[in-house]
């Protein structure tokens, strides 16, 4: 059969929904369409906040045999599936393999108290110069130290991260990809598991094992009720970069290494890609961190609020009986005058769920902006919060790397939303390059496609792969802007809460 006929299934988890790909080589450009979209966001039980991890099964599983059919109608052959999502987040096992309970949501509270017993005994910076990663309460060792005396039980015997999981879940294999790992707080510089700091706060280090890096092949699916539902049992089950964000980077269509980049969907992750970690005061201090990449690079960026801010608006006003969508809204939004609604998006204040509009609300006038009432004044608010937040965090990023940042490539659903990317032009003072929108899923079947021997293994080639694939739109800056924003951020941190 030929390489162009070669196909790949990709399944992308995000934070509020769900889809699996399937993906081909033709005539040397990617191809690929939607088979399964779902729902997914966290739900209580009792007073925990989780994810439904079975479900969000159940619909991947539902999603590949869909992949499975199609591949045979389209006369492709499909060689393997690969699993994304986001970071942090993990189920526990018992020694039987079995789940234990839905894995806890980062967005749950319970590491609040964690956290601070952790900085407490372990300085941040000293934590900070053992792995880089930038200290946000729901990395997972702030999560582990939570749940605290439930992993000493006899009957606990692994973990594993949410992509690692559902890989568990169709292969009966068990691994720790690495990118994903990296975001833990758990990894030494050298990039593996830090055994010493897991003993510091009684973690044993008996629920991890040997890292794996992407590309690496686990099996071929043999859950049964994968197979019942028409999936191969030779569908090969492969590693992918699977970080979402490892994989939407991997997905940049740049062209040089002068670019930065921005992963925008629920969170917005804004970085720069560098050969080694950059451990310093001036990046800690910032709240920067180094997230492994594919092909060992580093992601050094900083984790903004992203499109979560206006999804819990619009949930808000759902359940006050207000039909309300982003599009409509952003259009609504684009009548009001720009920065007159501020909050800092980077705050920890707008983390958790419930009475964003609140919190929103109060620290706008907190920050010496005005208050948002109105569906339009609040979608304003977050659209300029964000892009304005953008611009802290690429110029912060410039300043500490010394790397010059020609071009800002935004990949992920945010993509799709013109007016900020227009704004984040304006507010960076770069052009901006939108696209693709699947980014995380296209890095996803890059990876897979090398680990089959369809795509060679090296990141450049890649690239280019992206870019002669899918069509991108360029923004350049507004230079009549440049003061406002200027002066907004000048007053965002003269009332900084």
């Amino acid at each position: 059969m030929n390489d162009h006929e070669v196909a790949v299934a990709a399944v992308d988890l995000g934070a509020s929904s769900g889809r699996v790909f399937l993906f081909t080589l033709s005539d040397g450009r990617i191809v690929f369409e939607p088979v399964a979209r779902f729902s997914n966001g966290g739900v209580f039980e009792g007073e925990r906040f989780v994810w439904d991890i079975r479900r969000l099964y159940d619909e991947i599983v539902v999603g590949l045999a869909k992949a499975t059919k199609r591949a045979r109608e389209t006369k492709s052959e499909l060689r393997s599936v690969g699993v994304d999502s986001w970071a942090v987040d993990y189920g526990i096992l018992n020694k039987d393999g079995e789940l234990v309970a839905n894995p806890t949501h980062h967005r749950d509270v319970r590491t609040n108290g964690s956290f601070k017993v952790a900085t407490d005994r372990e300085a941040p910076w000293d934590l900070y110069q053992r792995n880089g990663i930038a200290m946000l309460p729901f990395n997972t060792l702030f999560q582990l130290i939570a749940d605290g005396e439930d992993l000493l039980d006899a009957k606990v015997d692994k973990i594993l991260l949410v992509p690692d999981l559902i890989d568990y879940f169709l292969s009966a294999k068990m691994a720790w990809e690495i990118t994903n790992a990296s975001t833990t707080q758990m990894l030494t510089l050298r990039r593996d598991w830090d055994t010493d700091l897991l003993a510091t706060f009684d973690i044993p280090t008996s629920l991890v094992g040997p890292l794996r890096q992407p590309g690496s092949v686990l099996g071929t699916v043999n859950d049964s009720a994968a197979l019942e539902q028409g999936v191969s049992s030779e569908l090969e089950v492969i590693v992918v970069a699977s970080h979402d964000t490892a994989s939407a980077v991997l997905a940049v269509p740049a062209s040089d290494e002068h670019f930065a980049y921005i992963s925008s969907g629920t969170w917005s992750l804004v970085g720069v890609e560098l050969d080694e970690p950059l451990v310093s005061e001036d990046a800690f201090s910032s709240g920067y961190t180094n997230e492994l990449g594919a092909f060992g690079k580093t992601r050094f960026l900083r984790n903004v609020m992203g499109f979560w801010l206006l999804q819990e608006v619009i949930r808000e006003y759902g359940l006050e009986g207000n039909d309300l969508n982003a599009a409509a809204l952003t259009e609504s939004a684009l009548d009001l005058p720009v920065l007159r609604y501020l909050v800092d998006a980077q705050s920890e204040e707008l983390l958790a769920p419930g009475d964003m509009r609140g919190r929103l609300a109060k620290q706008s006038g907190q920050l010496g902006f005005e208050v948002p009432v109105t569906p339009a004044q609040f979608t304003r608010c977050i659209l300029d919060s964000l892009a304005l937040a953008y611009r802290t965090a690429i110029h912060g990023i410039a300043a500490t790397t010394g790397k010059r940042v020609d071009v800002l490539h935004i990949v992920g659903g945010g993509a799709m939303n013109e007016a900020l990317c227009q704004l984040t032009a304006n507010a960076c003072e770069i052009p901006v390059v939108a696209g693709p929108v699947e980014g995380a899923a296209i890095g996803n079947a890059l990876i897979q496609f090398q680990a089959l021997g369809v795509v060679a293994s090296d990141i450049w080639t890649m690239r280019k792969l992206v870019a002669d694939s899918f069509a991108t739109k360029r923004y350049e800056p507004v230079p009549q802007q440049a003061d406002q924003w200027v002066q907004a951020e000048a007053l965002l941190r003269e009332h900084q809460i």
